[in-house]
């Protein structure tokens, strides 16, 4: 998990963004297309057109980070609107990471009895 102080907001890029963009192109996408400031210690979380590959971008107060994740099976959920961004919690950004569905997560597997 990306090590986000308390209080830090995450943000969710809707749509598709083209994955072959670095730390400086997605935020020039943070400043212009979404409006907010890249250097202001949020989180900015974009995700290519197949689905399988986020980047996460966050500026710490000392310099750029630029995080990746592909998954292997599946994708990971993004909302259906096309333009501007959604707010998540941390929790809902861990649930994002782990390619469960973060707007209801549900647990996979319940024991049914104890022995």
């Amino acid at each position: 998990m990306i090590p986000v102080p308390a209080g830090v907001r995450i943000w969710i890029a809707t749509g598709h963004t083209d994955m072959r963009k670095g730390m400086q192109g997605l935020a020039l996408l943070v400043q212009e297309g979404l409006g907010r400031d890249p250097f202001g210690g949020d989180v900015f979380v974009f995700r290519g057109r197949a689905g399988t590959l986020i980047k996460a971008l966050w500026h710490d107060g000392i310099g750029l980070s630029l995080y990746a994740k592909r998954l292997d099976r599946g994708r990971f959920v993004w909302p259906a609107t096309v333009d501007g961004a959604v707010a998540l919690t941390a929790a809902q950004m861990s649930y994002l990471l782990e390619a469960i569905d973060w707007r209801n997560p549900q647990h996979t597997w319940r024991p049914q009895s104890a022995g």
